[in-house]
């Protein structure tokens, strides 16, 4: 009987010590890996020739207006003086010279004095302490003489409400579908910012620039890449021809071609041309508003009374009815 009684003590010891124990089974971390979907790079904008290589019948003023520069600056450019001379093959430079990098000054170090000059001098450490009451009167006595008071540590700053961590603590789940798609349940939606894509209208192309019809008639002829670089205006002698937009008068005077011609620098990217006009009311260098009146519609170097108009884009026709403002019919 006793022997029986010690084998059921022996087994309940057994068996309370193997519900004890503390190994549990490891846990494994495993990074969950998704697929991020390249975004498509930008091209590179086109860049502009850095030359121009003069060709029969070209002049100062049209390569000045076919790259989207400046007559004069191509002129200083070039140390050109006279602009009618120009020769067939001779290459000019569309931007200005690169300025001459400086040559980096070899820093200068002072020697290192030798060891024998090396002064030596001893710690000092600071005085006593005068002792005054905080936040009483300052005109209190000091205390007595010889009153050391040592420095105590500030207070712990208060940790501020808002800068309290108040999130749930992380789980750490082994590693199984089901728990992945607890986790993607349990985390919080991630914004999603749509970036906005711009419509291109006129606005969006022109770089914010405002246009408006340079003259009231109905337009004769086309923008045709090749054969017309802009659009024709039909008008009569003496109309009055308006700036498109506010800018300032890069060039005022005859071009073969185009006639009397004024053109409007607006700003770095775009140009707009008047041409053919009877009579020009504007000097270069000028600054001139949107809607003011700069020309009168002539037939100069034209068989037709009319008011060619071109807007460029780095010296590059484009058509102009893109950007100017639909008619009301």
């Amino acid at each position: 009987m006793r022997l029986l009684q010690f084998l059921v003590a022996v087994l309940a010891g057994v068996l309370l010590a193997a519900c004890a124990s503390t190994n549990r089974a490891p846990v494994v971390d495993r990074p969950v890996t998704r697929s991020l979907a390249t975004k498509p790079v930008a091209p590179p904008a086109a860049q502009k020739p850095e030359t121009y290589t003069v060709k029969r019948g070209d002049t100062l003023y049209s390569i000045a207006l076919d790259n989207g520069v400046d007559y004069r600056e191509l002129a200083a450019w070039n140390n050109i003086s006279d602009p009618a001379v120009l020769k067939p093959g001779a290459v000019l430079r569309l931007r200005p010279a690169a300025a001459p990098q400086q040559q980096a000054q070899p820093e200068v170090r002072p020697q290192a004095q030798s060891d024998a000059g090396v002064q030596v001098q001893p710690i000092v450490t600071p005085g006593m302490v005068e002792a005054r009451p905080l936040g009483g009167d300052q005109r209190a006595a000091p205390a007595s003489p010889g009153a050391v008071v040592e420095p105590r540590a500030a207070a712990p700053e208060a940790p501020r409400p808002e800068l309290l961590k108040t999130g749930p603590r992380a789980m750490k789940l082994p590693y199984s579908e089901e728990n992945l798609a607890l986790m993607l349940r349990l985390s919080p939606a991630e914004a999603k910012v749509e970036a906005a894509v711009a419509l291109p209208n006129a606005a969006s192309e022109s770089e914010g620039i405002d246009w408006m019809w340079p003259a009231p008639g109905r337009v004769v002829s086309g923008f045709a890449k090749g054969t017309n670089k802009g659009v024709d205006i039909l008008g009569k002698v003496g109309d009055p021809v308006l700036a498109s937009a506010s800018g300032r008068v890069l060039y005022s005077g005859t071009m073969r071609g185009y006639g009397k011609l004024v053109i409007i620098k607006h700003n770095d990217t775009y140009l707009s041309a008047y041409a053919h006009n009877s009579s020009v009311l504007v000097k270069e260098g000028q600054s001139v508003a949107k809607g003011q009146k700069i020309a009168e519609i002539g037939n100069t170097d034209s068989p037709q009374v009319k008011l060619h108009f071109e807007i460029r884009r780095q010296g590059e026709p484009v058509d102009p009815l893109k950007f100017l403002p639909e008619r009301r019919s």
